[in-house]
């Protein structure tokens, strides 16, 4: 089928009604934009608890700008919510499904789900209809959904999502591509009309390499936040500041500056998964993927190297106060899952420390969070500080830079903080009587 990555500019398509199943970070966003061009949406979730909270008008998640983007078409009555993907996909012209892909403990992709919903709406599909997987799945991933469809008048198209968590909206709305996989030339033109007019470069490929896309951009991405971080260690080895080195490299249109910020590591859904997931099939078929395995381990190394600064600060884990601002993998989600900031805490706890925690995302419901079991999580910065030897600022939320620090250092044990986001002026930081340790600063 004939490639494209030009701008498209075609006019919206006509509205179709569309069954989204999987009402996650994905799954949500999608249903939105979907809704705000037009089209008849129904977000089928099974899960209790997210399907309760989306009948009440309210979100499961965090991501700014979506629930104004929900209500406008709730308000339209262009999305419904149904607890069934069998009842969500009746008579539907597409079917996007937005299910998880776990990681194994093999490091490959868990697509148990995938294959569960594909089997489930299989016989109930519209004669004619689009099955689109926009979860991160691996190479082949579109002829297993086919095989357990097992329908010659269903295509799959592959269309990976490039949404980052925190701003997810946006992206959905203004994006820089959109690729679409198919070998089905008419499948693939249908689904882009859906994007058509977005501003984004449409890419039309194969399913394999569409796939492989997913795969390469959040490898890439990785491997830049693991190189800056090995570059902020090195810093600190040689005397040099890591802002002022990120500043020469990111002018440098052909670096830029996007995740070329350190921190105490990456993570979230997509990160850890899909860089082991890539290492996996580069095994199966017979590649060592040796740059991308240095990247997970560099990203492993400074997970410890966060974890031994705040010992250092510390002098004594064991017993010691440790206040936590921030566990979220970053800001303005509340997305915990693989995040450093809770690795770090781990460590922290199995080390002897009390761990004090606050973030802006965490409610009554986490308290018996497994995550979070033996830390005491707080209403706000200046308790989750109290009495603490060190406060550890791990995700980059804004309303830690703009605190009364002199505030935070009068409630401390001692004043002391290692600021793994770099978000406090170290200056400002030691006037006011803290021993201030970032990353990348000597």
């Amino acid at each position: 089928m004939s490639r494209s990555h030009t701008p498209r500019r075609a006019a919206r398509a006509p509205q179709s009604k569309i069954c989204v199943i999987g009402a996650g970070y994905v799954g949500i966003p999608t249903a939105g934009v979907l809704a705000s061009r037009g089209h008849d949406v129904v977000l089928a979730e099974r899960d209790d608890y997210r399907f309760e909270e989306l009948e009440k008008g309210n979100l499961p998640i965090v991501e700014p700008g979506l629930q104004e983007l929900i209500d406008e078409g709730r308000i339209a009555e262009r999305i419904h919510f149904v607890r069934s993907a069998v009842e969500g996909v009746q008579d539907c012209d597409f079917v996007f499904l937005c299910v998880p892909t776990p990681q194994g403990d093999d490091g490959a992709a868990d697509l148990s789900y995938v294959k569960e919903a594909s089997l489930e709406i299989g016989p109930h599909l519209a004669p004619g209809c689009v099955v689109i997987n926009k979860s991160t799945v691996p190479v082949g991933t579109a002829d297993l959904v086919a095989r357990a469809i097992g329908r010659t008048d269903i295509s799959v198209v592959s269309n990976p999502e490039f949404l980052r968590e925190g701003t997810a909206v946006a992206d959905s709305l203004h994006p820089d591509r959109i690729v679409v996989g198919s070998n089905d030339a008419h499948a693939a033109s249908a689904v882009a009309e859906l994007f058509a007019g977005m501003g984004g470069a449409m890419v039309l490929t194969d399913p394999t390499t569409a796939e492989t896309i997913k795969y390469a951009s959040n490898a890439f991405l990785a491997t830049k936040i693991s190189f800056v971080n090995a570059m902020a260690a090195l810093c600190e080895a040689v005397g040099a500041d890591i802002k002022d080195l990120v500043l020469g490299l990111g002018f440098d249109k052909r670096i830029g500056f996007e995740f070329l910020s350190p921190g105490p590591g990456w993570g979230g859904s997509c990160f850890p998964k899909d860089t082991a997931a890539l290492v996996h099939i580069g095994k199966e078929h017979g590649y060592e993927f040796s740059l991308l395995q240095g990247a997970i381990d560099c990203n492993v190394e400074q997970i410890e190297r966060v974890t031994a600064k705040i010992a250092t600060m510390a002098g004594d884990l064991k017993g010691a106060t440790i206040g936590v601002w921030g566990v979220t993998f970053k800001a303005e989600t509340d997305d915990r899952r693989s995040s450093p900031a809770i690795a770090i805490v781990r460590k922290l706890v199995d080390a002897g420390a009390r761990v004090r925690v606050y973030d802006p995302t965490l409610s009554e419901r986490d308290r018996d969070a497994e995550d979070l079991a033996g830390v005491e999580i707080t209403s706000d910065p200046f308790e989750a500080a109290r009495d603490a030897k060190v406060v550890a600022l791990l995700t980059e939320w804004q309303m830690f830079r703009w605190l009364d620090h002199a505030q935070v250092s009068e409630v401390m044990e001692v004043p002391a903080i290692v600021d793994a986001r770099n978000l406090l002026d170290p200056d400002s930081m030691k006037r006011h009587g803290f021993r201030y340790m970032g990353i990348g600063r000597s």
